[in-house]
C-alpha cells in the first residue's frame, strides 16, 4: 500500500513526495524500495502488487521497475485501506483464485529482516490451507500512545503453528496511562497493518461484512486486465465508503490470528520516532548524511544528505533536517506544531 500523503517528514517528506517515496534512512533507498526489498526471496516481482494514487504511478515505476506495469493499481482518490486492500485483492483474484497474500503498508522500517522474512513465511503457510485472518503483532518496547493495540489470547496457541494465537480484540491509540497498563501484560502487542491471508479468505468476508463495497469490485471482475480497467476504477472506486480495514474486517471477523512478532518495525510516524529507531552516538545523537559533525548536542537528530557540510553544536532534543533548500531547526517535542506552521 503506497498511497498515502505522509509529510510528517518534513521538510524531506510533502505531499506531492509522501515519505514512502523518499531515502529516510539516508541508505540510497527509499522506503518502498527497502519493503520491496524485504520480500525478497519470499515472492517473485512478478507478484508483487502496489497500490497508490494516481498522482504517484511516476514515482512507483521509476523507484520498483522489477515491478510488471500492470502490477501497480491507481487509486483515483483517497478511501483509506479498506477498499485499497479489495481492490488489489479483487484484481488477484481475477488472475489467481488460489492466491495466498501478504498485505504491507510501504512506509514501515524493518530492523531485522532475516526474522521479518521466517516469520512471514511461517503465516503464510498457516493462511494458505486454512480460512484464517492473521495480523502481525508486534512487542511492544515502550507505553506507545501513537500505535493501536492488538489483544491476543495466548491462553493456547493454533494448533498448527505454536507461534500463532486468536486474537480477544482490537484496542484504539490509548492514552499514557492505558498504554503504560498494556505493557504490563505480555497479551497486548502493537498494531502493525500487516496482514496475511488467502484471497478467497479475504474476498468472502468482504462480502459477508461489506457488501457493498464488495459488489462494486464484484462487479468489475469481467475488466480487470482489460484497457477499460482504469476507466472503471475511477468510476466506482469513489463510490467506495472511505473506512480502514481494521473497522470494516478484522474487528467484526471471527477467524482473526495474531503472530506475535519482534523484529525491529517502526511506521516511523515522526522525526523523533526515526531517533529512537536509528544508531546514536554516546550521547544520543543520530547523524544522516555525508558531511555532518555533532558538538556539545544530546538527542539531537540530523538529516542533511545533500552533501552540504553541517556543523551542529550546544542543542539537545533538536531536530535538524535539510532538503532542497528548506532547513527546520525545531524541537522534537514541537515537531507536530512546527510542521502545521511551516505547511501553512
Amino acid at each position: 500500500m503506497a498511497g498515502g500523503v505522509g509529510s510528517r517528514f518534513w521538510p524531506m517528506s510533502t505531499t506531492e513526495r509522501p515519505k514512502q517515496f523518499i531515502d529516510v534512512l539516508g541508505v540510497g533507498r527509499s522506503l518502498l524500495q527497502l519493503t520491496f526489498d524485504r520480500f525478497q526471496g519470499i515472492v517473485d516481482a512478478e507478484n508483487v502488487w502496489v497500490v497508490t494514487n494516481q498522482k504517484y504511478a511516476d514515482m512507483v515505476r521509476e523507484q520498483l521497475p522489477e515491478v510488471p506495469f500492470g502490477n501497480v493499481l491507481l487509486e483515483p482518490c483517497r478511501r483509506n485501506t479498506a477498499p485499497c486492500i479489495a481492490y488489489v485483492s479483487w484484481r488477484i483474484k481475477s488472475q489467481d483464485p488460489k492466491a495466498n497474500i501478504v498485505v504491507s503498508p510501504s512506509d514501515h522500517i524493518v530492523a531485522n529482516e532475516t526474522e521479518f522474512r521466517r516469520v512471514i513465511e511461517q503465516c503464510l503457510k498457516f493462511t494458505a490451507t486454512s480460512d484464517a485472518v492473521v495480523t502481525l503483532g508486534m512487542r511492544p518496547t515502550r507505553p506507545e500512545t501513537g500505535y493501536g493495540y492488538i489483544q491476543a489470547d495466548l491462553s493456547s496457541s493454533s494448533p498448527r503453528n505454536k507461534e500463532i494465537f486468536r486474537v480477544d480484540s482490537f484496542r484504539e491509540k490509548p492514552d499514557m496511562d492505558t498504554a503504560l497498563k498494556y505493557i504490563q501484560q505480555k497479551s497486548y502487542f502493537w498494531n502493525a497493518g500487516i496482514f496475511i491471508w488467502n484471497v478467497s479468505t479475504i474476498v468472502n468476508a468482504f462480502r459477508v461484512y461489506q457488501p457493498t463495497m464488495s459488489k462494486i469490485f464484484e462487479q468489475l471482475l469481467p475488466y480487470y486486465g482489460t484497457p477499460e480497467e482504469q476507466a472503471l476504477i475511477d468510476k466506482w472506486f469513489p463510490e467506495c465508503e472511505s473506512i480502514s480495514v481494521d473497522y470494516a474486517i478484522m474487528e467484526k471477523a471471527e477467524e482473526i490470528f495474531v503472530c506475535p512478532a519482534d523484529f525491529g518495525w517502526s511506521d516511523l510516524g515522526t522525526w523523533g520516532s526515526l531517533l529512537m529507531q536509528s544508531k546514536r552516538d554516546l550521547y544520543g545523537n543520530c547523524a544522516i548524511g555525508q558531511d555532518i559533525t555533532i558538538v556539545d548536542s544530546h538527542n539531537c537528530i540530523v538529516h542533511a544528505t545533500d552533501e552540504r557540510r553541517v556543523v551542529v553544536q550546544g542543542l539537545d532534543g533538536y531536530i535538524v533536517a535539510e532538503k532542497d533548500g528548506t532547513l527546520l531547526v525545531c524541537k522534537i517535542s514541537e515537531e507536530q506544531r512546527i510542521r502545521q506552521f511551516a505547511e501553512g
